[in-house]
């Protein structure tokens, strides 16, 4: 059971994607009678086929973490944030403005100085590198390179379904993820000291897109604060995959011990 308080949760979704990639865990919390909220990362959630706004192109993930830090700070409590891949990274960031009550990680994209070390990451790093200066435009993303990597335990009618919602991407935050050494700014750094709240990482065992070892390397950065689940036959869209709802109920139980806790 929760708490007489009002126990908010703030779903932030990935790269291409929006709300409606997250809409099973949203229901099946609400059913549990958490408050979610799932708003669009900035220039997300409208026509995936339509033209991009021009000022799309120097989005950068530190705008996606500023709106979030201001959406969670316009709750009457501290959310529990839980964000899937890139959002992961701004939840990790939101909660070092002391923002969060906990975070849930969902197969978290390594944070600034965590280097690739498989031959899948690199792959998707050169595919970029192919594209030309890709950092300086919003960019599509083709099915051949995300269903291998991100789509693996979804059926094949399934992973066209979801990548026809898909929209385009910030080629700048692209850039941030994965050529972070060259990003003066460090928009992907991560101040994990200045994370205090309970942090839960959940790791697909089979993701090709981030490796569960990052995960697993992220948790252990929060010390006593961390908790790590690897959700066995799972990969990187797990909130889709089949036995999607017992990793739900993983992150919900969590989020319920939180929200018990005498702060």
């Amino acid at each position: 059971m929760v708490s007489h308080m009002t126990n908010h949760v703030v779903l932030i979704h990935g790269a291409f994607a929006g709300p409606w990639c997250l809409d099973t865990y949203k229901g099946f919390f609400e059913a549990r009678g958490w408050t979610c909220h799932a708003p669009a990362l900035r220039f997300h959630g409208g026509d995936p086929k339509a033209d991009p706004d021009p000022a799309f192109a120097d989005t950068s993930i530190a705008d996606y973490t500023s709106d979030i830090a201001d959406f969670a700070d316009t709750l009457d409590t501290p959310p529990i944030l839980l964000g899937h891949a890139i959002g992961g990274l701004v939840a990790q960031q939101v909660a070092a403005k002391r923002l969060a009550r906990g975070a849930v990680l969902i197969n978290p994209n390594a944070a600034w100085g965590m280097l690739p070390e498989t031959d899948d990451e690199r792959a998707v790093a050169r595919s970029f590198m192919e594209m030309g200066p890709f950092w300086k435009e919003p960019m599509r993303i083709a099915f051949d390179l995300i269903a291998p990597f991100a789509f693996n335990k979804l059926d094949e009618k399934t992973q066209h379904e979801v990548f026809e919602r898909l929209g385009p991407e910030s080629g700048r935050v692209m850039f941030e993820m994965f050529f972070w050494m060259f990003d003066d700014r460090r928009a992907i750094a991560v101040d994990f000291d200045k994370v205090t709240c309970p942090v839960l990482v959940v790791s697909g065992e089979d993701d090709r897109a981030v490796r569960n070892a990052v995960g697993r390397e992220i948790a252990a950065r929060y010390g006593e604060r961390g908790t790590f689940h690897l959700a066995k036959g799972h990969a990187h869209y797990l909130f889709m995959e089949p036995g999607w709802e017992k990793v739900a109920a993983v992150c919900a139980d969590w989020m319920g011990h939180v929200c018990e806790r005498k702060d």
